[in-house]
Parts: C-alpha cells; structure tokens; sequence
C-alpha cells in the first residue's frame, strides 16, 4: 500500500512516542511526534497534517482530560478541517462524549491495539483529505457560477493561420506542457485556453481564469495564494486563493505582461516550486495546476527592457501559440460576422437575410483593430439598430471608430461624456484594456460593463 498522510502524535511519555514512531513511520508519508504543548501550535501552523493524535492528559500526575480539551479545541482553530483523534488510559464516557462535542473524530484507549490505531489514522487521513476536497469544491462553486453566467464560445475559423493555431492545439492539449498564448487584444486568447483545457486530461475539473491586470500590488498575494484570518485588516476569515481553488485544474494567468517585477517574482517562486503559502502563514500548500497564460504585449522586448524576468518567461514559455489578428484571417471574418448576426438577432427578435455582397466586402476590407470583440458589438449594434430584413453597408458603422471623439462646445450628456472618455481612452491606449480601467480608475470588470452598455467596439 502506497504511504499516504501526514501524522502528529503528541505526548508526555517519551517511550509512548517512541514506540508509536517506530511502528507508524513506514506507515505514513510523514509522522512527527511531539512531547512538549507549548510546541504544538508552531507545528500545525508549519506543517499539513492530516491527523494529530493528541494525548488528553500531557502533564505527570494529570488524568482529568482538560488539557486534551484545550488543545483539541485550539487546533481546531488553527484548521477547522483537521482530524484530532484523542488518545488516553482513563476510558471515561463522559469524557468521550464531550470530546466529540467539541469536535474530536475519535478516542482511543491505552494500551492500545496497532492494528485498530492503524486503521483509524488512516481513516482519519482519508476524512481530513474528504473534508479538503468538499472545501476547494465549495470555493469552486462560486468561480463556476459565473463561467455559467458568461456566454462563452468555440472557436469559429477556417483560415489557414487558424487552422495553424488548431493544430497547435491538438497536439498541446494532451500534455501538461506551460502554454504561453500570444495575440491582440480581442483575438481570443481565453478561447484558446479553453480549448486547451477542454480537451486535456483535466477536462472534468476546473478551468479558473484570472485577470493579471486587474491585480494590484496590494491584494495580488491574497487573490492567488489566499490567506488566513487576521492576515490583514479586512481578513476576518481563511481564504484560500486562485492557485489552491484549481488545484487539479487549468490555471489561466491573463495578462500576465502587466504584472510588476515583484509580483513576478512572487508568481515565479510558486510556479517553481509548485507550493504557495497563504497571506499570514507559515504553512505551504502543494498545488496541481496546468498552467496557461496570455498577453497582448511583446514580451521577449519586454524582457530585453528589463520589465518582464527572463526566468519567468522560461518557465511559462514552454510552448508558445500565436492567435493571427482577425484583419489576417480573411473569410473567417465573414463566418463570424455571421454567427453574431444570427445570435443577436435570436436575442432582439430580428430577421434578417443573408449578407449582401457589398456588405460582405466593407466587413472584408475594414481592419477591426479591436478584433472578434469589435466585430461582436459591431453585429450587436445592427441588430439592436436594425427593423428592415436586408441590410445595407450603411448600417454597418466602422470607419467612425477609427478616430477619436472629442468632447466640444456642445451640450453633452454625462453618458455621453463617459462613453467618450472610454472610446478616446481605448483608441490612445490600443484596446488595452487594463491599461484603460488603470487610468479611468475604475475595475477591469466595470469598464466591461460600460463597454457594452455604450456598446462601445
């Protein structure tokens, strides 16, 4: 049987502990022992056990359990999801019961039998991993609720350079290989991550994304590696972080181009070691991810520059995909328009007919400088603007976009003024959409949402 678990065994009587190590030590991955209490809490806040077996009397000539209990429930709120399996000579019921009441898994009398101790310490060892996984599925929950809530799209294409970019795919997706994907913003670099997910070994666990840009210095730490209570002023409970929560899963580091060199470093050392340690703790915790990350910015010159580590880039680089601009895909910028058409006329109730020729040749001949999320707001703005079932180029507002709109002299809106800032703010910084919620000082997710309320392309 494989080793499997990481045991405490604290006691006053060295011998106890002696002959509990000898005989459990090729039984469990690790087994300390511990015969002084004032070392018990710096072990657990060190250590990941499983299980602690915690005598209930640890001074000579004491047989009352108090001590046990005291223990018992500080461990607990050092780790709620421990397993403390209580261990004495006094076979006292009511003792039992109250133990349990207070949270203890088991009770196990001196002298004992080894080979009932050994099957409740392993016991014990699956429970602490079982509560362990309810906990990281119920953190997931939250993180899949709002994948559900977003619209999320295959990969529509044919060209040759996406038929490039599939068969990169194919051939990635099998392995646990790091993938650093390369492109403009709007080319679909999240879509391409899930594709690499979807069709990986992990495919039935998590993919998790996280917004890079959207971090700033001060909270970076806790969102990827989580923290413990009191950590900060705000942390008024454990949290367990990005890296812990897709454990199992696909990581997706967007942005990753837009992190400081601090916060590099900090990324680096747990992709490195694959262990994070929670904001406040002393404790690290083992991760298994499958990790993917995107940009839109040149990274090697960044590196060149001095602001992205060469070492780091080594060890997301592992293989590399480039997603073309959509302006180099040629006729998938028709199928796409199509597909969007068609869904936002189900979404407004519209019909309309196939694209005209002429129509067709505007779509062709336009540069889409924000990609597949402009030509998706262009489609869902002519459906929203649109009654008549032939469409017209007309209909199809581009070439305004590609300067910006200055405010003038004239009355203006406050809505109007926003969607200004926004569209000057996005022209000037190239679709970086990071950078525009930086400088507007307003979250990531928030300028999204301005972004489709003015249906800004």
């Amino acid at each position: 049987m494989k080793k499997q678990g990481h045991i405490l065994i604290v006691d006053d009587n060295k011998s106890v502990l002696s002959s509990l190590h000898l005989f459990l030590k090729h039984k469990f991955e690790e087994v300390i022992t511990c015969n002084n209490s004032n070392q018990i809490s710096n072990l657990v806040a060190t250590h990941s056990f499983d299980v602690v077996l915690l005598d209930m009397n640890l001074t000579v000539g004491s047989n009352n359990g108090n001590e046990g209990l005291y223990w018992l429930k500080e461990l607990l709120k050092l780790d709620s999801n421990l397993v403390v399996i209580l261990f004495t000579a006094y076979g006292d019921i009511d003792l039992a019961v109250r133990a349990m009441k207070y949270g203890a898994t088991d009770f196990i009398l001196k002298p004992w039998d080894n080979k009932k101790l050994l099957a409740t310490l392993r016991n014990g060892v699956e429970l602490h991993r079982t509560r362990q996984k309810v906990e990281q599925l119920e953190d997931q929950k939250k993180f899949l609720e709002q994948d559900l809530n977003q619209n999320f799209e295959r990969m529509i294409g044919e060209s040759d350079a996406m038929k490039s970019v599939f068969e990169m795919i194919r051939k990635v997706a099998v392995t646990d290989a790091n993938v650093l994907i390369l492109g403009e913003n709007g080319t679909g670099k999240e879509l391409v991550a899930r594709e690499l997910h979807m069709m990986s070994c992990r495919h039935k666990e998590i993919f998790m994304g996280v917004d890079l840009g959207a971090l700033s210095e001060s909270i970076f730490e806790s969102e990827l590696f989580g923290h413990v209570k009191g950590a900060f002023t705000d942390a008024k409970e454990d949290r367990k972080g990005r890296f812990q929560s897709a454990s199992g899963g696909s990581l997706f580091l967007d942005e990753i181009g837009n992190l400081s060199l601090g916060m590099q470093a900090k990324l680096l050392a747990a992709l490195q070691n694959r262990k994070v340690t929670p904001l406040g703790s002393n404790k690290e915790d083992h991760v298994d991810i499958r990790l993917i990350c995107a940009t839109n910015q040149n990274i090697i010159e960044m590196v060149k520059d001095g602001r992205f580590r060469e070492d780091l880039l080594y060890r997301i680089n592992t293989i590399k995909i480039e997603i073309p601009p959509l302006r180099n895909r040629g006729d998938d910028i028709l199928k796409i328009a199509n597909h969007f058409l068609q869904r936002y006329a189900d979404k407004y109730g519209k019909i309309f007919g196939a694209l005209s020729k002429e129509v067709n040749e505007k779509l062709l001949a336009y540069s889409w400088p924000g990609n597949i999320r402009e030509l998706r707001h262009c489609m869902e703005r002519v459906a929203i603007m649109n009654e008549k079932h032939e469409l017209v180029p007309a209909d199809f507002i581009l070439e305004s976009q590609n300067s910006p709109v200055e405010l003038g002299n004239k009355p203006i809106s406050l809505d109007d003024a926003e969607k200004v800032l926004i569209e000057n703010a996005l022209k000037r910084l190239k679709g970086n959409v990071s950078k525009v919620a930086q400088e507007l000082k307003i979250g990531r997710q928030t300028l999204y949402r301005k972004i489709e309320k003015y249906k800004i392309s």
